[in-house]
C-alpha cells in the first residue's frame, strides 16, 4: 500500500510512522503546517504545530528513512477549526477544537489530498482500532484506557475511517516511548502536546476577547437577580466554578456555577450545582462510524461527552441525522457545543454535536 503518515512532531506519530513502513508499505511523512506563522500559535513543547514540532517529525522520518514533507495547510485550518472555535463561544456553545480538527483537517482534508495523490490511506499516531467485523471496517478503543482517543475519532465517518490506520491501538503508551528508544528516536521522552494549539497563552477568555471585544453584561441568579457582572458572556461554559467575578455572595458561602449562557440578551446565569444536573442529551449532524442504527428504535449503550469522561449507560434513538440519549444515572455540567459519542460496548457506533440538555 501507498501510505501517508502524518507525523505532528511527537512520540506517537514517529512510532505509528516507522511500524508502517517497517511492514514494508510505501510511505512518506508529512507535517501540517496550520499556521502561516507558526509562531503566532504554540511555542516549546505543548502544541502539536509549532516549528519545533515540524523539525522534530523532519529528523524522526529521516531516522525511519522515509521522504519527508511538510503540507500547508493553514487556510482551511483557520477557516475549519479557528473560525468555527470563535463562532461557537459566540453563540453560547463550547465547541470541542480538537474533535473539528480531526474531522475537517487530518482526515478530510488529507486523506482528501492523499488520494488525490494516488496515496491508499493516512496513518496517524492515535489510540484506537481498526477491526473487520462482519458488519464492515470499525473501529474500536484502544487497549490503553488512559490514552484511548476514539472520542475524539468519532467524528469519522465509514468513508474516512475505510483510509485511516492506527497502528498504536493494540499497544500502551508506556511500550510505545520504549520502541522509541530502542529505534533510536529523538522524539521518545518528548512530552505530550495538550491544551489548545492555537492560543498561545493558554487563556482562552482573553484570546477570545482579543477577537470578539470586551461586551460587558450582568450575571444573575435563577431569580433574575443580578449578583454581578461580565466581560463578555462567551469567555464562559456550563457547569464552571472559578473567575465568575461575582460582587454579591451566597448564604453560607454555598459556590455558585454557570448553568446558562444567553448570548441575545448577554447574560449569565449561576446558581447551585444541583441545577447542572442532567439526564436528557440532544444530539444534531450525527456522523456514524459504521452501519446507522434502525430509526425510531430504543438501542442500549453508552454515552460520553468528554474526551477522558466515564462512559455513562443510557438507551439512545435517532433519525439518521439527530441522537437522543436518556442517560441511566444524571450528568453534571454538560455544555451544548461538545460531543456526543456513543458506543456499543468499546464499538464506536458514532456521534454528534451536544445541541440541548434537560
Amino acid at each position: 500500500m501507498k501510505i501517508v503518515a502524518a507525523m505532528s512532531g511527537g512520540v506517537d506519530s514517529a512510532v505509528a510512522a516507522a511500524r508502517i513502513a517497517e511492514q514494508g508499505h510505501e510511505v512518506i511523512g508529512v507535517h501540517l503546517a496550520l499556521s502561516s506563522n507558526p509562531q503566532k500559535y504554540r511555542s516549546g513543547a505543548r502544541g502539536c504545530c509549532t516549528i519545533e514540532d515540524s523539525h522534530d517529525a523532519r529528523r524522526a522520518a529521516d531516522m525511519i528513512g522515509i521522504p519527508f514533507y511538510i503540507w500547508d495547510m493553514a487556510e482551511e485550518f483557520h477557516d475549519s477549526v479557528v473560525e468555527n472555535f470563535i463562532e461557537e463561544y459566540a453563540n453560547g456553545r463550547t465547541p470541542n477544537p480538537c474533535l473539528r480538527c480531526n474531522e475537517k483537517i487530518k482526515f478530510a482534508a488529507v486523506l482528501e489530498r492523499a488520494k488525490g495523490l494516488g496515496f491508499d490511506a493516512v496513518a496517524t499516531g492515535h489510540y484506537a482500532q481498526m477491526r473487520e467485523t462482519e458488519l464492515g471496517r470499525m473501529m474500536y478503543r484502544a487497549v490503553d484506557p488512559g490514552k484511548d482517543q476514539s472520542y475524539v475519532l468519532a467524528v469519522l465517518n465509514e468513508e474516512q475511517l475505510s483510509g485511516a490506520l492506527f497502528p498504536l491501538g493494540d499497544t500502551v503508551k508506556d511500550d510505545v516511548r520504549i520502541e522509541a528508544k530502542k529505534r533510536g528516536l529523538y522524539v521518545a521522552n518528548k512530552p505530550d502536546s495538550h491544551d489548545i494549539c492555537f492560543i498561545p497563552s493558554g487563556n482562552n477568555a482573553g484570546w477570545l476577547r482579543d477577537r470578539l471585544g470586551a461586551d460587558n453584561g450582568p450575571i444573575v441568579d435563577e431569580d433574575g437577580n443580578q449578583v454581578g457582572e461580565h466581560q463578555g458572556a462567551y469567555t464562559y461554559t456550563i457547569g464552571q466554578r472559578r473567575g465568575l467575578n461575582l460582587s454579591v455572595p451566597t448564604e453560607g458561602g454555598i459556590p455558585r456555577y454557570v448553568l446558562k449562557i444567553e448570548p441575545k440578551s448577554n447574560t449569565v446565569v449561576v446558581g447551585a450545582r444541583e441545577a447542572l444536573a442532567i439526564s436528557h442529551i440532544e444530539g444534531e449532524k450525527a456522523i456514524w462510524c459504521g452501519p446507522i442504527p434502525q430509526s425510531g428504535v430504543a438501542h442500549r449503550g453508552f454515552a460520553q461527552v468528554r474526551a477522558h469522561g466515564t462512559p455513562l449507560p443510557c438507551e439512545y434513538r435517532t433519525d439518521g441525522k439527530s441522537i437522543i440519549a436518556e442517560l441511566d444515572e444524571p450528568l453534571f455540567g454538560l455544555a451544548t457545543g461538545q460531543g456526543l459519542v456513543i458506543y456499543d460496548g468499546d464499538r464506536v457506533v458514532g456521534s454528534a454535536t451536544v445541541s440541548a440538555t434537560k
